[in-house]
């Protein structure tokens, strides 16, 4: 993948911009048949048109912010760092445009918050290790206390100590290479077990790479 260039940047905000003036036009078309003597047919199909228009631009808008902060962040710390941060961007990014929808018909903010978290909690029980794994992989990108290609010792109540070669952060699991064989690791164990740098070298890898 190339690095984030100017251009990128540039597009992503154009993009942007022109979804955020779509909202407000739309939300004041909305408003306007209220008070117009024209058939409320005509305010509505526009209004439809508009927020057509508005998910595809802020859709376009979402996959380029994504692909720039992917690039720099697949720059620093990887594919698969970038994959996650482009998952997560584009999710959140595509939560933030679906408010924006209901925003111009006139939807309560603040109801859609309170729907939003309760729904968020039965998600989260439902999901919580999976949660707890994407959150992980989260931290572990940032704080970034090993990286792939290191060769590392693991201290956990879970795993005992554990050496081996890093091959992969992915998502939900980070990828080890062991003197016994591959081990997929999940990124909250990771998180919660001692991480330090094997001064010996790392167990004999076989040359592929792995990604979670």
């Amino acid at each position: 993948m190339h690095p984030a260039r100017w251009r990128d940047w540039v597009r992503a905000l154009v993009a942007l911009a022109l979804a955020v003036g779509l909202a407000e036009l739309a939300a004041h078309v909305h408003q306007a048949h209220r008070t117009s003597a024209k058939a409320e047919w005509v305010w509505t199909t526009i209004t439809w048109l508009l927020v057509v228009a508005l998910v595809a631009v802020g859709s376009l808008a979402l996959r380029l912010a994504a692909l720039v902060l992917g690039k720099i962040v697949t720059a620093r710390s990887g594919i698969a760092a970038g994959a996650i941060v482009r998952l997560v961007a584009t999710g959140l990014g595509y939560v933030v445009l679906l408010f924006g929808v209901f925003a111009v018909f006139g939807l309560s903010v603040q109801r859609l918050l309170i729907g939003a978290g309760l729904a968020g909690i039965i998600v989260g029980i439902a999901a919580q290790q999976s949660l707890a794994n994407i959150f992980a992989s989260l931290v572990l990108l940032f704080a970034r206390p090993f990286h792939v290609g290191d060769d590392i010792i693991i201290r956990s109540g879970t795993l005992g100590v554990v050496e081996g070669h890093v091959r992969g952060i992915g998502l939900t699991y980070v990828t080890v290479r062991t003197k016994d064989g591959t081990l997929k690791v999940p990124n909250s164990v990771m998180l919660a077990s001692g991480i330090g740098r094997h001064p010996a070298g790392a167990p004999v890898d076989d040359g592929h790479e792995a990604q979670a």
